[in-house]
């Protein structure tokens, strides 16, 4: 919108815009921060709820493979300890094992069936919860928060949200009970080596941690640097053009290269250091089975323990040192996870201050199309010093064309996001066919406008899709009606498929004079009873502005419509014109009568009219 008292908040359409936003997506996955707080966690449990069945089969095939795996351990003792006295005993153990094994087998691909739709059903509703939440926001909610920030939360943090559901929570909880069973079997076979195994964990875990969490840091290092570089690099390539006119091709590579090269620094630290780490690892893991691995067969020399029960004993060491090794990489995982669903949270907890009443009143039927504004003072929020209106009072009738006019930051914009109820007046009060708009559903209240604004916002699809925005059960007569009065049915039919052309993101593959008569069929099929027009023909050519300002005036029709301008040329033929100042009314009437009277408008007119003539 033209008017500076309105702060916009929504991502530009500047070119290369969409690759910043990517670029900014995909640095915010590589740095998400974690939260030790994992009760942020909860908030997913009404999602999970409402899949209990899915939950309920992950959870029992979850315990049959835990112990399914434990039982393979048990099955490999029989083996060793009763399978070798003769040919039959053999087969007859090795057909146990092979049962245990397919009971593994087929519990495991269960668990992983279950958890895995289980997990994608609970994104699925998350993504669509929060999406429509998003939509019921207000726009005083955005000028709180980046509209960039928002798309990272509804991306990158329900992506790593959907890696604990789908899969960290069922890894989990899988080595949690296998650390448990396994240290509990381990116990029953030979409570003297597993107390050995208990002092000897924290001297092979401990260090492994210490180096884990250098190579993280170092980790997290590199990421940085390189998310610089690769950030300068979309820079650079954005506006390759600018770069290649100031000859600026040697600087901008030597400014990627030195990023790169430090981030090929700290790379080489980080792989000095995994490599160190893997060497200790490797060395106290050995060391620490071999001395087990000593123990246990002084204990079969001695009697005291059979062959199979030293085999059964490795494996549930093995089990439960690889299921603590894992719990250490996916609680990582579980606090980052907590961390991408506080932020989640945050935006589902939101709540817009523009909503429905408890008990709406209804707008008058039929649409008379009335509006009034009685004392209205309103400033944006976060900037209460600069009210935009200051007791501003206007009435306009139905069927009425009234124009607003005056300088930049003179409240026009506003008034029409007023009337939108995109905010609320501080003081005073706006009626709409007699009805208060804060009494009023805003649904209800936005049914009867129709906007076409400077800046047509546009989508990707075809032009019939773009039109049927206004009015999604719109037919198709009345979409080729709608076009035809807006005088846009000529160059759409002129598309290689016409109506059903894709006319690509933010219908880039229009001009500026095809988009906004696109815009204002957009708007003539909604059958609104109010028009509003901001700048609507600003940024046209002569002659896209005399195509847009004829479908403009057949738009207005009997309908109560509201003009923004600044080309005064626009608003000669309003039925009133408003001058605005200062979020307040100072001049009311003709082009005629205003040029007389020596006020502001005849400042402008004579401003504007002469530049003209000059």
């Amino acid at each position: 919108m033209s008017d500076t008292t309105a702060t916009e908040t929504v991502a530009d359409g500047r070119p290369g815009a969409g690759a910043a936003l990517a670029q900014s997506l995909s640095e915010a996955a590589a740095r998400r921060p974690k939260s030790r707080d994992v009760r942020n966690l909860g908030h997913l449990l009404p999602f999970v709820r409402a899949h209990w069945g899915y939950a309920a089969a992950a959870v029992f095939f979850l315990l049959f493979s835990t112990s399914a795996t434990l039982g393979v351990t048990g099955a490999a003792r029989l083996i060793v300890d009763k399978g070798f006295t003769s040919a039959e005993g053999l087969d007859r153990y090795f057909l146990v094992g092979a049962g245990v094994v397919s009971v593994l087998a087929l519990a495991t691909a269960m668990r992983f069936f279950f958890i895995t739709i289980l997990g994608e059903r609970v994104v699925a509703d998350l993504r669509k919860a929060i999406y429509r939440h998003v939509l019921s926001l207000d726009a005083a909610y955005f000028l709180k928060i980046r509209t960039g920030e928002v798309l990272s939360r509804m991306t990158t943090d329900v992506t790593i949200v959907e890696n604990l559901v789908g899969s960290s929570a069922s890894i989990a909880l899988r080595n949690s009970l296998t650390m448990i069973g396994a240290t509990s079997y381990m116990a029953f076979v030979s409570p003297r080596l597993t107390l050995f195994v208990m002092l000897l964990a924290p001297v092979v875990i401990a260090p492994m941690f210490l180096f884990g969490r250098r190579v993280r840091s170092l980790s997290t290092q590199a990421q940085d640097r390189f998310a610089d570089a690769v950030g300068y690099a979309g820079e650079s390539l954005d506006a390759l053009e600018t770069v290649q006119a100031f000859g600026r091709e040697a600087a901008a590579d030597r400014r990627f290269g030195e990023a790169v090269e430090i981030a090929f620094g700290i790379s080489m630290r980080r792989i000095r250091a995994r490599a160190g780490m893997t060497a200790v690892v490797i060395a106290l893991v050995f060391g620490g089975v071999g001395l087990l691995l000593w123990a246990a067969a002084h204990s079969v020399l001695a009697g005291t323990m059979t062959p199979g029960a030293l085999i059964q004993f490795v494996f549930l060491s093995v089990m439960a040192a690889t299921s603590v090794g894992a719990l250490g990489e996916v609680w990582g995982d579980i606090q980052k996870a907590a961390g991408a669903m506080q932020r989640i949270s945050e935006l589902l907890v939101a709540r817009p201050a523009i909503a429905a009443p408890a008990n709406p009143r209804p707008l008058p039927v039929p649409a008379r199309g009335e509006i009034a504004f009685e004392g209205v003072t309103f400033a944006y929020p976060g900037r209460p010093d600069l009210p935009a209106l200051q007791g501003f009072d206007l009435r306009v009738r139905p069927g009425e064309t009234v124009a607003l006019v005056g300088p930049s930051g003179a409240g026009k914009s506003t008034v029409l996001r007023l009337l939108l109820r995109f905010y609320d007046p501080q003081t005073g009060r706006i009626l709409m066919d007699g009805v208060d708009l804060k009494d009023a559903d805003p649904a209800e209240v936005r049914a009867r406008l129709a906007l076409v604004a400077q800046d047509a916002s546009l989508f990707s699809g075809s032009a019939l899709d773009n039109i049927r925005f206004g009015r999604e059960d719109a037919t198709l007569e009345e979409v080729k009606a709608a076009a035809r009065a807006a005088e846009a049915e000529a160059f759409i039919n002129a598309l290689p498929e016409g109506f059903d052309t894709p006319v690509g993101e933010r219908a880039k593959t229009l001009s500026g004079g095809q988009k906004q008569r696109l815009a204002i069929a957009r708007s003539l099929v909604r059958n609104a009873p109010i028009l509003l027009l901001d700048e609507a023909t600003s940024a046209l050519d002569a002659e896209n502005e005399r195509l847009v300002q004829k479908a403009l005036e057949g738009a207005m029709g009997d309908r109560t419509t509201l003009v923004i301008a600044h080309r005064l040329a626009t608003v000669l033929r309003a039925d009133r014109i408003v001058v605005m100042d200062e979020g307040r009314v100072v001049e009311e009437g003709t082009h005629a009568s205003l040029s007389k009277a020596g006020g502001l408008y005849a400042k402008l007119a004579k401003l504007q009219f002469g530049v003209e003539a000059a």
